[in-house]
């Protein structure tokens, strides 16, 4: 296992590097100039020069690759244009919220998706199978903005539940702020735990196919035992990848949510850098969001040989 970690380390390293250059060149080639955001359509070209050269906007842009790719790997992400703060304590300023609106998330899949998905497979071909597989399919077809308008719309309004937008800091007031995130986190927890439903369902049934299933049955096992034992131990290695995956996709899913909420996390912090033109937060944020995904696949991947040492890992 360790050698795969470290072929796996250099791997990540080789995609670090190719995701850096398609993310800054990206980012330059969209139109627009942070300039005129910061100075407005009244400034003079005097001040337009002198605040491009303060930023070093004026340099060659192969430059200026070298010059963020530097100092990214001495750990600094540069310096947002418009905080005039560094990119690291702006992203940051938004971290708690997403970390915890993904965590409180996979939470919602997890105890949503996994339990129902089981029960679909064991109750296979009935009507309940039928429904729940129905009811999946649906909410995996709705946008997420939509269910959280309509979660605003009945458990903030109408019956005042929850807070409908906002997040103040669990270190300012407490657990008890974890509420602004419930209705955000079951957004989010719909489609996904839908999805989860029907990969635990399907896995389950390609699993209690196999022989060693129908002999276990065959010796008079009871089946609740045949399931734990034989069916869901073995069906869990697609569970556990979706899971990562899902955790992965939420970074980027969460932008619609957080904008929907109002809710000052990562998301939102990437639609106002884009709208501003401030490239070193897009950078940082996108550059810390590709981190996170190559490091959950790799604790995915590393999870299958603890989950089923007869795996090989390549």
């Amino acid at each position: 296992m360790w050698s795969y970690a470290l072929k796996r380390a250099g791997t990540t390293a080789v995609t670090l590097l190719a995701a850096s250059v398609i993310i800054f060149a990206f980012i330059h080639i969209v139109p627009g100039d942070p300039i005129y955001v910061l100075l407005g359509d009244t400034a003079t070209p005097d001040q337009i020069d002198a605040l491009r050269h303060q930023l070093g906007l004026d340099q060659p842009i192969i430059l200026q690759y070298l010059n963020w790719t530097g100092h990214v790997l001495e750990g600094d992400l540069g310096r947002s244009i418009f905080f005039q703060a560094p990119v690291l304590s702006v992203i940051a300023d938004g971290a708690e919220t997403s970390t915890l609106l993904a965590t409180m998330t996979m939470i919602w899949v997890a105890v949503i998706g996994v339990p129902i998905g089981m029960i679909a497979a064991v109750r296979h071909g009935t009507w309940l199978d039928q429904g729940l597989s129905g009811a999946a399919m649906l909410m995996a077809s709705i946008p997420t903005f939509w269910v959280g308008l309509y979660l605003i719309l009945i458990f903030a309004a109408w019956l005042g539940w929850f807070p409908s937008s906002g997040y103040p800091s669990i270190f300012e007031g407490g657990v008890v702020n974890l509420r602004y995130l419930v209705l955000p986190s079951l957004a989010l927890a719909a489609p996904n735990a839908a999805l989860i439903l029907r990969l635990t369902r399907a896995s389950m049934l390609d699993v209690s196919r196999e022989d060693y299933v129908r002999t276990a049955r065959a010796k008079g096992i009871r089946p609740w035992q045949v399931v734990r034992r034989h069916i869901w131990r073995n069906a869990l290695l697609a569970v556990v990848s979706a899971f990562g995956f899902t955790f992965a996709a939420l970074l980027s899913e969460a932008v619609v949510t957080e904008t929907v909420f109002a809710l000052p996390g990562i998301g939102r912090l990437v639609v106002q850098s884009i709208l501003r033109r401030d490239y070193p937060v897009i950078q940082g944020v996108i550059l810390v969001i590709v981190v996170v995904y190559l490091l959950v696949n790799l604790i995915v991947d590393l999870s299958y040989r603890l989950l089923d040492p007869r795996v090989e890992l390549q």
